[in-house]
């Protein structure tokens, strides 16, 4: 059968009427066969042939696997200059026609081809041979890239007959291949079409949940700014408040003259005071062991308990009388004797208070364990000239008793205390 050379798109052309749109043009179909009358001479140089110059049956395998359907009515309305209303049959048809010849539409066709598969073009200028086109071609067909491959082949200037007419078979086979894998890609895209319809009301619903949970949340957030608002303003008033307060205890401690002295010398006397606590405690356990001691001897000895307290009693009622329940404040004396000192204190009723006269403790101190003092014995020979004339001072501002004991000894103080009470 002879290959029908009418352009049709060419004719197409030629029937548009001045001033009519080519849209209102339907591209007619032409009849597409699928051999030749004659096979056109391979060329033996090193140019590369054009799209006119290939045979004619590669023309529609070579359009319609490397020219995309879009690209290829750009390329068809481009040359008819206006929009061809024809189905994708039709333009495909079409312009396999123009490919036999020469044209408007075979060059733009050419050109996009060249421009689209110039990285492929490329790769196989490096083949000196048929046989290194077909294997340049056998990788492109294993790698699933026929497109731009096909091109470069059959433009190839050592494209021969037989390469050409294998390619075509290799073509043929990978449409079917292709159509094949495009029927189970539908299949596989309607399973996943389905699969995302369930997905996709399952976001929903996961969606409506997170929305429900993050206005929560917001309130919840809103709540707790205001909340935070009014614990910071709270905050706020407080240490305004603990400011004034300050200031007010910074003025009231400047109007009171001496506050900080008064302050060490109340906290000596607090420490004092729990000190003596403690030692009344202790003393008066270590009276009564003295006693469960003194009444063991006086049996084991033969003497009635009754006798021996009664003259006990005697030599120290006097003095008990006199210093019960009262604080006698020893100053100076020996720290080895300090323990006897506050025997004897003790013993006969007393509260015992120590300063050392300024040896260790501080004299400042003095003045504070001097008015706390019931009664004061002042050891005049272990004690430092400031603190004598301090507690002679004081006792005489005062009037308070006090007791000069020249030897520091027990029996030197139970004398003092002897004095006290004629």
């Amino acid at each position: 059968m002879p290959l029908a050379r009418t352009s049709t798109a060419q004719a197409a052309m030629n029937n548009i009427a001045p001033g009519e749109h080519a849209t209102h043009r339907k591209l007619p179909t032409p009849e597409i066969h699928c051999h030749h009358d004659h096979v056109a001479p391979l060329r033996s140089g090193s140019r590369r042939r054009r799209l006119w110059e290939l045979e004619h049956v590669c023309h529609c395998p070579l359009i319609g696997v490397s020219l995309p359907m879009d690209a290829l009515r750009r390329l068809v309305n481009k040359a008819l200059g206006g929009g061809v209303v024809a189905n994708d049959y039709e333009v495909h048809a079409g312009a396999v026609s123009e490919c036999a010849r020469r044209c408007k539409l075979s060059e733009l066709m050419q050109a996009e081809l060249e421009a689209r598969y110039a990285r492929e073009v490329q790769v196989f200028r490096a083949a000196k041979s048929s046989l290194a086109v077909a294997e340049l071609w056998i990788k492109y067909v294993k790698a699933g890239d026929v497109a731009g491959a096909f091109w470069a082949a059959l433009s190839h200037p050592r494209c021969d007959g037989p390469l050409q007419e294998a390619m075509c078979q290799d073509l043929h086979m990978f449409q079917h291949q292709a159509g094949a894998g495009v029927r189970l890609e539908i299949a596989r895209f309607n399973a996943l079409a389905e699969e995302n319809a369930v997905l996709g009301r399952e976001l929903g619903k996961v969606q409506e949940r997170i929305t429900r949970v993050m206005a929560q949340k917001t309130a919840d957030i809103d709540r707790l700014n205001g909340e935070l608002v009014q614990v910071r303003a709270e905050a706020i008033a407080k240490d305004t408040r603990i400011a004034y307060l300050a200031q007010d205890l910074e003025a009231l401690q400047a109007s009171i003259p001496q506050l900080e002295d008064r302050q060490r010398l109340q906290k000596r006397v607090d420490q004092l005071t729990q000190r003596q606590q403690e030692l009344e405690v202790h003393n008066a356990d270590l009276r009564r062991k003295l006693a469960t001691a003194e009444r063991a001897a006086v049996e084991r000895s033969g003497l009635e308990w009754p006798v021996a307290e009664a003259a006990a009693l005697q030599d120290v009622h006097p003095v008990v009388m006199h210093l019960h329940e009262k604080v006698v404040l020893c100053v100076g004396g020996r720290s080895g004797n300090i323990s006897n000192y506050r025997d004897v204190v003790e013993r006969v009723g007393g509260r015992f208070s120590h300063h050392d006269g300024g040896i260790e403790d501080s004299a400042s101190v003095l003045d504070a364990n001097l008015a706390a003092a019931d009664l004061v014995i002042c050891q005049t020979g272990c004690i430092s000239h400031n603190a004598y004339w301090r507690v002679k001072d004081f006792c005489k501002r005062t009037g308070k008793r006090c007791v000069f004991v020249e030897n520091p000894s027990a029996s030197s103080l139970e004398r003092g205390l002897a004095q006290v009470s004629e």
